[in-house]
């Protein structure tokens, strides 16, 4: 079965404790009474932000990614990289754009209509963007990869915090076409 609840915990804690150590990453992770997932989602994020500033927030954070059907999503943006000679042209196609990619003013965006976090389902609003920030590790692994350059990826907005949509700014940091 798939305990999306003990995948979190397990990628958190790794992230914490890199950043810091084994027992600031058990305080932060577990809890000594039952929490539902909404609940711990919430309460753990509090915690986090109490422990570092916001700039190591996002850092663990980013490193929380799940790495869930990367492989899918990669094939499609290299698909789409091979089939474009320029960022608008990628931000253009049909297939970008039916997976949630456009390009603004020479910006690469991504954009959800809603929230693709399971463990979030149940969450109605968050407070800050500290727990979203683990998409946008994936979005850097996925087009670092996919760009063969590094990439920085800047959340603008959330659907759980309260905005519209989930967006993301693309920003890769080398030269993808050549």
């Amino acid at each position: 079965m798939f305990e999306i609840r003990k995948i979190q915990e397990q990628v958190l804690f790794s992230a914490i404790k890199s950043a810091s150590n084994d027992k600031t990453a058990s305080g932060i992770v577990y809890v000594e009474h039952e929490e539902d997932d909404a609940t711990w989602v919430k309460s753990t994020m509090a915690r986090l932000e109490n422990c570092f500033d916001s700039s190591e927030v996002r850092q663990i954070r980013m490193n929380c990614q799940c790495g869930y059907g990367i492989g899918e999503k990669l094939a499609l943006v290299k698909e789409l990289v091979a089939a474009s000679s320029s960022m608008e042209e990628f931000g253009s196609l049909e297939k970008s754009n039916a997976a949630g990619m456009f390009c603004s003013g020479g910006e690469l965006f991504l954009q959800f209509s809603f929230c693709p976090c399971p463990i979030l389902a149940d969450v109605d609003k968050l407070d800050t963007y500290a727990w979203c920030q683990c998409t946008t590790g994936y979005s850097k692994v996925l087009f670092e990869e996919a760009f063969g350059c590094e990439v920085d990826v800047e959340l603008l907005k959330s659907i759980k915090v309260g905005d519209e949509i989930c967006l993301m700014k693309i920003i890769p940091l080398g030269t993808v076409w050549k």
